[in-house]
């Protein structure tokens, strides 16, 4: 088994799709489909079903991705080591940061952070709270950015910036009007909420705990993966939501969505880093950037 095989199946299987993982690796298609067909070959074990022109992974392949990203991340936190020992010109951070985060709040960040280190890369995931804090834990990313306070052994977490969760629903809703909701109105409105898991969630069943509401009575019509499927479904009619203001600005602005009087408070964002893992330069130059713009949008 090679670091170049293990490349080329989490290409396809992230992107479910041998060419579009070919063409992102510069490599011919013939070439992929060898490196994948190799690997089953030599541990009898197959990695993908062929469902027509698509493809998924099998119960082993989904087991063996997580494995393989785990590795390559260390290949690249190997890389960036021996790198460090010259001047910060070239390497690769591995970093996942929740949905709100990843959508709304990092890309700036990323950006002062590429022009201020042009030769150094990031490689960006995707995923809720829980599936971060486990991606730093493992080692399969070394920064992690979540909603809210993550208490875990192995881990430490800084707070990098705030966040504001609103309510929100559609035109058709009875609190579009501006009517502030009471206790019994939040439990027999319908809701569409993000899934368990997600920082989001967390946050919006912990205010409505310290607002003498229980989370679990609520009737939740619909959960959903993202933050804009969620606040798609409100636009089109179904139930209220919390999100963070800055997902749902233009949707208000455009009067698809209406702002509901009702108080949430503000939320966190935190850094992740492994307790005991190494902490590399590259990714303390990106958090200098990040608390350097922080503080100076605070003054």
């Amino acid at each position: 088994m090679t670091l170049e095989q293990l490349r080329i199946f989490v290409a396809v299987a992230e992107r479910q799709h041998v060419t579009q993982a070919a063409r992102a690796l510069n490599l011919a298609q013939s070439a992929a489909s060898h490196a994948i067909a190799a690997l089953e070959a030599r541990h009898n074990a197959r990695l993908f079903d062929r469902v027509g022109r698509r493809i998924e992974l099998t119960e082993a392949g989904t087991v063996f991705l997580a494995e393989a990203q785990a590795i390559l991340a260390r290949v690249d936190r190997a890389e960036l080591t021996l790198s460090e020992f010259g001047s910060l010109d070239r390497g690769t951070l591995t970093v996942q940061a929740s949905q709100t985060i990843a959508s709304y709040w990092l890309p700036r960040h990323l950006v002062a952070f590429r022009r201020a280190y042009p030769g150094l890369d990031i490689r960006l995931s995707v995923g809720n709270t829980a599936q971060v804090a486990e991606a730093v834990e493992t080692g399969a990313v070394e920064l992690g950015f979540v909603e809210g306070v993550v208490e875990r052994d192995k881990l430490s977490s800084t707070r990098v910036a705030f966040d504001q969760m609103i309510l929100v629903v559609g035109d058709e809703h009875p609190w579009a009007a501006g009517k502030a909701p009471n206790a019994d109105d939040l439990v027999e409105s319908e809701w569409v909420l993000r899934e368990p898991g997600s920082g989001t969630r967390s946050a919006f069943e912990h205010a409505l705990e310290n607002a003498g509401v229980v989370a679990q009575r609520l009737r939740v019509s619909m959960e959903l993966p993202s933050n804009e499927a969620v606040r798609a479904a409100v636009e089109a009619g179904l139930g209220a939501t919390a999100l963070s203001a800055s997902v749902v600005a233009a949707s208000i602005e455009n009067g698809l969505l209406h702002r509901v009087p009702f108080k949430l408070p503000q939320r966190e964002f935190h850094v992740l880093r492994h307790s005991q893992g190494y902490r590399s330069r590259v990714a303390d130059a990106l958090l200098q950037i990040i608390l350097r713009h922080t503080k100076a949008k605070s003054v």
